[in-house]
């Protein structure tokens, strides 16, 4: 469904950020891009989105194709009509409007305007929660409750395609994993087609079909998510804590492995 390859974004025109970024995400599948902070994520969902002119970014190289069609040099409206849609880190609700009114702007884009009564239904079979607070300011709702509404915003709009960016950013270990387990239920009764930016790696990998790591721009290693939860490497620097208790980068492990071998 959505090819990146060989993708640089530079910033200002100076600060060069993705550093030929290749990745794919099939129809159907959750796909976990996973890396510390700085490594390029957000960059990456912003590059598919359309939305790195507000920032001075562009797409300097490469290319970004949606279903067979390139999309990286269209603006940011007309790819929201092609189907994707993000959801960004920090949640971004409408705090001013309600959690209805908030659901009902997710699907401003749409033509169906009969099947939208029925679609904020299934969003509250989804987030019992928001069913409850419906009538409320957005802006009144605890840091989960967000984020729950910025999904269900979401997939009012029925997307083709759903960009997650760090939902697990501020919630607590129970939220998170009520939050991922709606998310893993949402991709496997709607068919929906997602990408996940996550550091909560654990999290990440226990709904996603795929993972890729990112470090400094560009992909390190990719594969099924049981090869990448296997990998000696991934293990210690994503799943746990070096021998002196400090995370590494990836390049930092791999590199220190191999000068270990080579001077032995």
């Amino acid at each position: 469904m959505l090819r990146l390859n060989n993708v640089e974004v530079m910033y200002d025109r100076v600060i060069l950020v993705l550093k030929g970024m290749s990745l794919e995400v099939p129809e159907g599948k959750v796909v976990a891009l996973l890396g510390s902070n700085g490594a390029g994520k957000t960059t990456t969902l912003k590059a598919i989105s359309g939305l790195l002119k507000a920032e001075d970014g562009e797409v300097t190289d490469g290319t970004i194709e949606f279903r067979g069609r390139r999309i990286d040099r269209l603006d940011a409206e007309r790819i929201v009509r092609q189907g994707i849609f993000q959801v960004m880190e920090g949640r971004r609700v409408f705090e001013h409007l309600t959690v209805e009114e908030n659901l009902q702007a997710g699907a401003y884009t749409r033509r169906d305007r009969p099947n939208i009564p029925g679609d904020l239904e299934m969003v509250y079979g989804y987030f019992p929660r928001l069913a409850r607070l419906k009538r409320r300011v957005a802006g009144y709702l605890s840091g989960g409750e967000q984020q729950m509404l910025a999904i269900g915003r979401a997939l009012m709009a029925r997307p083709k395609l759903m960009l997650l960016d760090e939902p697990s950013l501020g919630l607590s270990p129970l939220l998170v994993s009520e939050i991922f387990g709606i998310i893993k239920r949402i991709n496997q009764r709607e068919k929906a087609t997602i990408l996940l930016v996550e550091q909560n790696a654990t999290q990440a990998l226990s709904i996603a079909d795929h993972g890729y790591i990112m470090e400094n721009g560009k992909i390190v290693l990719e594969g099924p998510v049981e090869r990448l939860k296997d990998n000696e490497d991934v293990r210690e620097f994503y799943l746990g804590l070096t021998e002196v208790g400090k995370r590494k980068s990836y390049h930092d492990v791999k590199h220190y492995k191999r000068r270990k071998r080579w001077l032995s």
